[in-house]
């Protein structure tokens, strides 16, 4: 379904890091950068260097979603009462592109995203085609009763390296998740470290 696979791959050879713990990654094999470069012995790293890799991180795993809406979520979650770096997360897991590779109706978020835009996505029972739409607590999302049999999506569904999250409720059966609430940093199963105090940080410099 995603056309972006040499994308997602370069992302993660860049950091270094298997970003969405899958079997396929380069990062397994290689663990250096790409390119004729990629294998240099890397200096220390600047506080800024650790914040940029933090927020490059944190944007490559939600589909490496652009710098201007990234910056307009850290924007609202700036503007919310409590821990900013939890309502970042917050706010990022309740992107329907995220809610819908959480609940395995895709692959990757490159694919959610994909799925999303193709019109496969209900919400509240309208057709909804926008992946940075925000999910609300409580919302129903569901598979298009045309495209339930779609291959893409019965195979994301049984794939066994990640597990569905507390807090979207899923029916495998009719194909449909409910956001039963929005996660906190400690809830999300990410595959690597993620530092969204870092990515605060890095925007309030």
């Amino acid at each position: 379904m995603s056309k972006r696979a040499s994308s997602k791959h370069k992302i993660d050879r860049r950091l270094g890091e298997n970003l969405w713990g899958r079997p396929k990654s380069p990062v397994n094999k290689r663990e250096y950068g790409p390119g004729q470069h990629g294998q240099r012995r890397k200096g220390k790293v600047s506080d800024y260097g650790t914040q940029l890799r933090a927020k490059q991180k944190l944007k490559g795993y939600y589909g490496n979603i652009s710098e201007k809406q990234f910056r307009k979520i850290y924007a609202e979650a700036t503007r919310r009462k409590g821990d900013s770096s939890e309502s970042l997360i917050g706010l990022l897991e309740s992107r329907l592109d995220a809610v819908v590779y959480r609940a395995k109706f895709a692959p990757t978020p490159f694919a959610a995203r994909q799925f999303i835009s193709h019109g496969h996505i209900k919400v509240n029972g309208r057709r909804v085609n926008i992946a940075s739409y925000s999910v609300k607590v409580g919302d129903l999302i569901e598979v298009k009763e045309s495209s339930k049999q779609l291959a893409i999506l019965i195979e994301a569904t049984q794939l066994s390296e990640r597990d569905v999250p507390d807090y979207i409720e899923v029916d495998h059966n009719k194909m449909t998740a409910r956001f039963a609430r929005a996660p906190g940093l400690a809830d999300v199963p990410y595959p690597v470290q993620m530092e969204p105090n870092l990515v605060v940080e890095f925007y309030s410099r």
